[in-house]
């Protein structure tokens, strides 16, 4: 699969528009932060001409569960039973570790009903992409909350959550998860930055994403809407991404608070800043604790938290054939006579 970034013009790196990485039309609500998720997702996959056919797009239950089919349209899709979805792609990746995996999810489906199977997909470091459309509501059964509610929300009817929430990004961490990031749906640099970073990463990168439901939870009161997120979210740093060609590097490490501008490979041009205080997301314990300060001060962070590049995927683990199952030959899936007898003789 190809990684580079797309060439000037209408076409990508592969010679394809950015209408051939579309799907069919949304059905979801106008306005939906999902719908702002798909289309920054159908950008990165167009400039870095990745190949569709190559990648499988997993979905289980709920709105978020309906987005797959409006983006690649040329890719290979599922959607399974309700919160099972970590489960397929893991048997998907298992059968044929060269596809591209993307999971898209929400947080009734991951931190409700699907939360035993995310933490075994963190733990495992499935090397996957996992987009989380975080409203913090059932948005196909009226509106409840989910287990990402945060305290003092409160529902159309008034009624106010008063359980703690599930940070999934906090989870994700102490799990083993080893790319981790907040964004907001209405951020498109930074959750574009945070996608093609992800799609970057071996392992499992788990992706929290902010999208205000517009009909169940973006009134005055819900902490998941669009004027509480802009009035009371803080970026943890600001992200940028370039693409895997030749390293570029600054010629002097820039002071805190400086920006620096640095040119591109495709001649265009990345704002720097260096963040004034120090953060290292390869300090996990320091990732876990900037999440709890936040939500302590009623902040909603969003950044890259965590990123670990040594640890071994778990295809890594199993040290698994890189040729597909359905590419193998008989003789090589099926064990002869004399390996099942040794079999039969240790058991009996």
């Amino acid at each position: 699969m190809s990684a580079t970034v797309a060439r000037k013009g209408k076409e990508n790196s592969l010679g394809l528009p950015v209408l051939d990485y579309r799907g069919a039309k949304t059905t979801l609500c106008a306005g939906c932060g999902h719908n702002s998720i798909s289309e920054r997702i159908i950008e990165c996959f167009w400039e870095m001409g990745v190949d569709q056919t190559q990648v499988i797009k997993m979905s289980g239950i709920g709105c978020s569960s309906k987005s797959p089919a409006y983006f690649l349209s040329m890719s290979h899709g599922f959607n399974s039973v309700h919160g099972r979805m970590p489960s397929v792609a893991t048997g998907a990746l298992l059968a044929n570790g060269t596809l591209k995996a993307l999971g898209v999810t929400g947080d009734g489906d991951t931190a409700s009903i699907g939360i035993g199977q995310f933490v075994h997909l963190m733990r495992r470091n499935v090397p996957m992409v996992y987009i989380i459309e975080d409203n913090g509501c059932y948005g196909l059964t009226k509106g409840q909350f989910s287990a990402t509610a945060d305290i003092g929300s409160t529902l159309k009817s008034g009624i106010v959550n008063d359980l703690e929430p599930i940070d999934t990004c906090a989870l994700a961490i102490e799990l083993g998860a080893t790319y981790v990031a907040r964004s907001f749906s209405g951020d498109k640099k930074q959750l574009q930055a945070v996608i093609k970073g992800a799609m970057s990463h071996k392992g499992t990168a788990m992706i929290d994403v902010i999208s205000p439901c517009v009909t169940f939870n973006d009134h005055s009161g819900s902490t998941k809407s669009y004027e509480y997120v802009q009035d009371h979210r803080e970026d943890l740093q600001q992200v940028g991404f370039v693409p895997f060609f030749e390293e570029i590097h600054l010629e002097d490490d820039p002071e805190p608070g400086e920006v620096r501008q640095v040119t591109l490979h495709d001649g265009s041009h990345l704002l720097l800043k260096k963040i004034e205080e120090d953060y290292d997301p390869n300090d996990r314990v320091r990732a876990i604790s900037k999440l709890h300060e936040a939500s302590q001060e009623g902040h909603l962070l969003t950044g890259v938290f965590y990123v670990e590049t040594s640890k071994p995927s778990f295809l890594d683990l199993l040290n698994l054939a890189p040729t597909p199952l359905a590419h193998m030959p008989q003789s090589k899936l099926r064990p002869g006579k004399a390996a099942l007898d040794e079999v039969m003789e240790e058991l009996a």
